[in-house]
């Protein structure tokens, strides 16, 4: 995955609370076995009607956001099923980083497994952010380094564990750090019995 340093941009507001992984891609677009092209279907119970046409009042479908990179959500962001379709979903689109009150502890390590970074502030940080996103005009920067968000005078500090960091940071999702202990790996399957399976490199 792509290393996560600094993300700037548009930033969208959703501020919906509870958020759950059918409202952020419906059951009905999970037959895809790629990971791309769910994007198309994000938030679609709410982007579009009965009939398909989309509501030009939802913030996705207006044209201002059509670039925003930034998500600001309401609290337990990306609860419900486990399913991993949803962080996809918001990546396919071009969410880079999403900034909620909380969020569902599987959806974020979904998240960071794939290079989205959630970011969690305090609820009046959210609110105050809500009020920017109101203004497309506005940027919003998201800086994982210095562990920040900042908008104009508006700043904020962010927790996130060491580990997920340097992940992000580095790219490494999980495939990459299995393969940083590849010298390992080959030495203990060059030991192993012949007639036992073995990974190939």
């Amino acid at each position: 995955m792509e290393p996560v340093t600094t993300i700037t941009g548009t930033a969208a507001s959703l501020p919906r609370a509870n958020v759950d992984t059918d409202q952020i891609i419906p059951k009905q677009f999970l037959k895809r076995v790629e990971r791309t092209g769910f994007g198309a279907y994000l938030f679609y119970d709410w982007a579009a009607d009965a009939e398909g046409e989309l509501d030009p009042n939802f913030v996705l479908n207006r044209s201002e956001y059509h670039d925003a990179v930034v998500l600001v959500a309401g609290p337990n962001f990306g609860s419900g099923s486990s399913r991993e379709h949803a962080p996809w979903a918001l990546d396919d689109w071009g969410f880079r980083a999403i900034i909620a009150p909380s969020f569902a502890d599987i959806f974020a390590n979904n998240c960071t497994k794939i290079g989205l970074l959630p970011v969690v502030l305090t609820d009046e940080q959210t609110a105050t952010l809500h009020e920017i996103a109101s203004d497309p005009s506005n940027t919003v920067t998201v800086n994982l380094e210095t562990q920040t968000v900042t908008s104009g005078d508006f700043r904020a500090e962010f927790p996130i564990d060491a580990f997920t960091k340097h992940c992000l940071l580095n790219g490494l999702d999980q495939i990459a750090l299995s393969l940083a202990h590849a010298s390992d790996i080959s030495l203990f399957e060059d030991d192993r019995a012949s007639y036992l399976p073995t990974v190939h490199l």
